[in-house]
């Protein structure tokens, strides 16, 4: 991911917002994520692409951090390659309400944010 172009790393965050929108669908509260199995796959995979977008967006901090702050402060940034650094390496510590805030709360600006990015 390190040599992708900034383009294809948009790409790339805008496609795993999809497909968090999608494993998020039905899920209501944090305590969805914990009731059964289904759930819990939903929970792994969702965290793995909220993990996948901090990476991305770490690569495209260091080597395109002007065009970050055309939509955003470096502050903002920063909080979502920490979110990826806490999954990487504090992951039995994750709390389902945390995810769960993400979804219904972050995701969104997120997304309209990198749509702003790739128009430009």
């Amino acid at each position: 991911m390190d040599k992708a172009t900034a383009v294809e790393l948009l790409d790339f965050i805008l496609e795993s917002i999809r497909l968090i929108e999608r494993r998020f669908s039905g899920i209501e509260c944090g305590d969805d994520f914990l009731t059964d199995d289904e759930g819990l796959d939903k929970l792994d995979a969702i965290s793995m692409r909220i993990q996948s977008i901090g990476e991305a967006l770490k690569n495209l901090y260091k080597r395109e951090l002007p065009l970050l702050e055309q939509v955003a402060d470096k502050n903002y940034w920063r909080t979502i390659i920490k979110t990826r650094d806490f999954i990487s390496h504090h992951y039995v510590d994750l709390d389902a309400e945390t995810i769960f805030d993400i979804c219904e709360n972050e995701l969104g600006l997120l997304k309209e944010n990198i749509q702003k990015l790739k128009s430009q």
